[in-house]
């Protein structure tokens, strides 16, 4: 199968643990997930992982969803949502796993274990003495059920382990990986169920993936070790199984090794993130974002690059994806950013630029941003840097300092020649547009004996006070006569103070 049956609905989930900032990882593995949905037909659910609530954050679980959202990965059950498997927080589920704890003990398939952690400190010693992988010693493996339930009736403080078959072997399929064997003997009699009565993430996470009828289960390579296990306990609850789909791990921009908390620190202060909200914060678009995380980890061809999420949804394609780790590239970023504000409509993209223009001391509408907005689209890389390629149309007044004034190759007094030449040609035109401007102001350049580059160059920094702008003409037209005279008439003061 190529591509997953378009007739059969996929129910998948994004299941992650709020501890912090939402990162690449995070968003790939839900986007994977939302497109797998959206191309079947099925539904997206988000299901949070909150059983260690010593280490979950609600800020961290809003941000989550702020991020989602962002992203335009909108799930179909989850927080918010309401569905069928309600609650979606995992503890809120507590009751139900410890049920099923239950049930795998009372069928066998798991035990009570009443080990202190000093025994099983001192087993693992031994066991690392005897240069042996540290695994569960079985002390009470094989007590009697009536006995360690009268135990556990009398308050003796325990767990309960999953009791995995010692002999032969299990074979999994993961989708990506094909075949994976390993001999039962290797796999630890995990626990399942706290001493507190919280579930781990092995029965919470295999109960809520049968019970809300999961059909795909997307996440990340670091659960392939657990892959075993996990398919034990389905066979122990003599559940179906669904597909495995374990994906490729991101590495440093060099490629050299994961990313680590140090790195994503440093990564922050050079001005560069893997989380969401700084990504947005710093002006890339959602789509931009999108079309990049997509394409570490999967393709669609060896030529097509540029996917809006609607394209994804069509051509993404389960066995296309790579279980090679893909090293995070922000130059790929900045490249695929550029594509989808090129690709957006004036209006759009005039609308995104809004709070930039705001936040940078320009409370601008989008009818003043609409004659702008296709002068600075094409060079633009994230809508951060709007602002500054296009504050100096609604400044009253700009400052160029002095020297940047002067023509290339020149003095101060040929430079304030040329522009009072300029200045005289704009008072003198009928019509102020970028069309009645080019035409007398080269000719203009060619008396002066500058070259047409030299003559605009001084025009440029005198108007905008910026050495790249938009097109210098179109640019004027905006600004409008009066202020391009002001400007100008202000360049030939500050070159005069240079004589």
């Amino acid at each position: 199968m190529t591509k997953t049956d378009p007739s059969q609905p996929a129910r998948v989930r994004f299941a992650p643990s709020p501890t912090g900032l939402t990162h690449l990882g995070s968003a790939r593995t839900a986007l994977y997930n939302f497109l797998i949905a959206q191309q079947t037909g099925g539904s997206f659910i988000l299901r949070i992982e909150d059983t260690d609530q010593k280490r979950y954050d609600p800020n961290a679980e809003a941000d989550l969803t702020n991020s989602l959202k962002w992203l335009g990965l909108d799930w179909d059950e989850g927080p918010g949502v309401d569905g069928p498997h309600a609650p979606y927080h995992q503890s809120q589920r507590m009751g139900i796993y410890r049920q099923h704890a239950e049930d795998l003990v009372s069928a066998g398939k798991a035990f009570y274990c009443f080990c202190t952690p000093q025994q099983l400190e001192q087993d693992r010693k031994e066991q690392q003495e005897r240069k042996e992988q540290p695994h569960y010693a079985g002390r009470c493996r094989e007590l009697p059920l009536e006995e360690a339930r009268a135990r556990v009736a009398a308050g003796e403080t325990h767990v309960v382990r999953f009791k995995a078959p010692k002999e032969g072997s299990i074979t999994v399929v993961d989708r990506l990986r094909g075949e994976i064997t390993v001999e039962n003997r290797n796999i630890d009699d995990r626990v399942l169920l706290k001493s507190d009565g919280h579930a781990l993430y092995h029965l919470a996470a295999m109960v809520d993936d049968h019970l809300m009828g999961i059909t795909h289960v997307f996440r990340g390579e670091e659960w392939l070790p657990s892959l075993p296990l996990h398919a034990h306990i389905y066979e122990a609850f003599g559940w179906p199984q669904p597909e495995w789909v374990h994906l490729s791990v991101f590495l440093k921009p060099s490629g050299k090794g994961k990313m680590s908390k140090r790195d994503t620190e440093q990564m922050r202060l050079s001005g560069q993130s893997i989380f969401v909200k700084d990504l947005a914060a710093m002006g890339y678009l959602p789509e931009g974002v999108l079309n990049w995380i997509a394409l570490m980890g999967w393709s669609y061809d060896d030529k097509t690059e540029f996917f809006t999420l609607a394209d994804m949804v069509e051509k993404f394609d389960i066995d296309k994806l790579n279980p090679s780790p893909s090293a995070i590239d922000f130059k790929k970023l900045d490249h695929f950013n550029g594509l989808h504000i090129r690709a957006l409509s004036v209006e759009d993209l005039a609308t995104r630029l809004l709070p930039y223009f705001a936040a940078a001391g320009y409370p601008v509408s989008v009818e003043q941003l609409l004659p702008i907005v296709p002068l600075i689209q094409t060079r633009m890389t994230t809508l951060d840097e709007a602002p500054e390629l296009a504050g100096f149309f609604f400044k009253e007044e700009v400052s160029a300092p002095a020297d940047t004034l002067l023509g290339q190759g020149l003095d101060a007094a040929p430079s304030a020649a040329a522009v009072r030449k300029a200045i005289e040609i704009i008072e003198g035109l009928p019509d102020f547009t970028a069309a009645s401007l080019e035409e007398p102001l080269r000719a203009a350049a060619e008396v002066l004996g500058l070259k047409a580059g030299q003559f605009f160059g001084m025009l440029r920094n005198a108007v905008t006070a910026q050495q790249i702008s938009p097109p210098l003409f179109e640019s004027m037209e905006i600004v409008g006569r009066g202020k391009v005279l002001a400007r100008l008439r202000a360049a030939v003061e500050k070159l005069e103070t240079l004589h």
